[in-house]
């Protein structure tokens, strides 16, 4: 991976397995818009404008000392994808072709809080009514930042009653999101302490939570603590292990089955075909 600053954007070229497209619409995160083949979101209070033209991606308008606190982290660009989809080869045809197709997707290292809040509302729930659910949720609650929003922090979501968040339209979900801020804004639900602590330690901590189950808890770990390990299984990737992997538990794809979850998960999704045999 290179690095160059042209005038006040920054442009990343010789990256490998890397696919803004992939990476930011596969459901793992739910605060970015695609205008016109320029992604637009919100992460850790700051707002971005990215794209991709071939193998260059242009972050729009900041500045190198928030690239390298900010967006290199949140879009896990030193870590080498190319060794790790490499690793997922000859396991099977399903797994070769994911490995192959989607290995343009990156883990996001999102903020632990705001994963946490957004898989809760991603529950029983489809793509636009999670995005609709939480950018009204930020719009509401979130800080002001140049005519965007912050995620709102648990501490201000802690103070909220059910009937305050019936604007949102999160249903059932809502009394989830307050005892979800409220442990977290009591220190319940730490998430440093959480890096401590073994997956199973750490998702047993995080089902204290009403409405948190393993699905959410594997979620949080994934794509909030960067537990590349963790390996969320809705009913979709029940579908496919049990097809293409039975008897296989997650261990079966070693240190990074998150990013094995991630390219079954994506490519399943674009073939449906798939599960038709």
């Amino acid at each position: 991976m290179k690095i160059r600053q042209i005038g006040s954007d920054i442009e990343i070229y010789d990256l490998k397995n890397f696919d803004l497209s992939q990476t930011l619409d596969c459901g793992q995160c739910f605060r970015w818009k695609n205008l016109d083949g320029k992604y637009k979101g919100v992460a850790f209070g700051k707002k971005l404008t990215v794209y991709q033209k071939s193998s260059v991606v242009v972050f729009e308008n900041i500045s190198l000392e928030d690239f390298e606190s900010v967006w290199s982290g949140y879009f896990d660009l030193n870590t080498d994808y190319e060794k790790i989809a490499e690793s997922f080869l000859g396991i099977n045809p399903v797994m070769n072709k994911s490995a192959r197709e989607c290995s343009g997707v990156r883990i996001l290292s999102q903020e632990p809080w705001e994963a946490l809040c957004s898989f809760i509302i991603s529950q029983n729930n489809n793509i636009p009514r999670i995005k609709k659910i939480i950018s009204a949720l930020c719009t509401s609650f979130g800080d002001n930042i140049g005519g965007e929003h912050s995620f709102p922090s648990p501490d201000a979501l802690a103070k909220l009653s059910e009937k305050d968040l019936a604007p949102i339209r999160a249903g059932f979900r809502a009394r989830y999101i307050i005892d979800a801020a409220k442990k977290v804004s009591s220190g319940i639900i730490n998430f440093e302490n959480l890096n401590d602590m073994s997956n199973e330690e750490a998702k047993n901590v995080l089902m204290q939570i009403n409405g948190v189950g393993p699905k959410v808890a594997d979620c949080v770990l994934l794509y909030g603590l960067h537990r590349l390990s963790a390996f969320p299984m809705d009913v979709w990737m029940k579908r496919v292990t049990e097809k293409f992997f039975p008897r296989k538990t997650p261990d079966f794809f070693g240190a990074y089955a998150g990013v094995a979850q991630q390219y079954l998960y994506h490519y399943s999704r674009n073939h449906p075909e798939i599960f038709e045999d």
